[in-house]
């Protein structure tokens, strides 16, 4: 039996490949914020309240910011990320069945959420960006609800 090993420029485009792969990860990992008008409770109940109106369940409902700030000197930091930070986890079947029929792989996404933050006064609501394609009636329902949510 012989050991081959990979020809050095097979191997540069390989890891110039996989650089490529991460950075456009990263890149559609962005997010929309929306800045809301009133206090943080608002903005969650608000949330809440129109995502239930929807006829939408909220499968999860994480109290992320609240972690944080708990385990943040159990790691030896002192940095505050948000004062408090809400994530909703849900999903619309209608809409999901639309996007996977077009493309399986969009099962990726699911669940959707939508994050509340507030940080030195300042509460934003938003959800992170989806590829184009099928995926923007997600992003197009996210955007619909937080509005609705910001005019309560």
């Amino acid at each position: 039996m012989s050991c081959h090993t990979a020809p050095p420029l097979f191997l540069g485009l390989m890891a110039g490949l996989i650089a490529a792969t991460i950075a456009q990860d990263a890149s559609a990992q962005e997010a929309v914020y929306f800045e809301y008008d009133g206090s943080f409770d608002d903005a969650t109940f608000a949330v809440e309240n129109t995502i239930i109106g929807r006829g939408l369940v909220i499968d999860y409902h994480s109290h992320a910011g609240d972690m944080l700030n708990r385990t943040a000197a159990d790691i030896g930091s002192d940095v505050v990320i948000f004062d408090q930070a809400d994530i909703f986890l849900f999903c619309s079947a209608a809409v999901s069945r639309r996007v996977m029929e077009a493309d399986p792989a969009n099962i990726a996404h699911c669940p959707y959420n939508i994050f509340v933050t507030s940080k030195d006064g300042v509460v934003q609501i938003g959800h992170r960006t989806y590829p184009d394609g099928p995926m923007q009636e997600v992003e197009a329902l996210l955007d619909a609800i937080i509005l609705e949510a910001r005019d309560q």
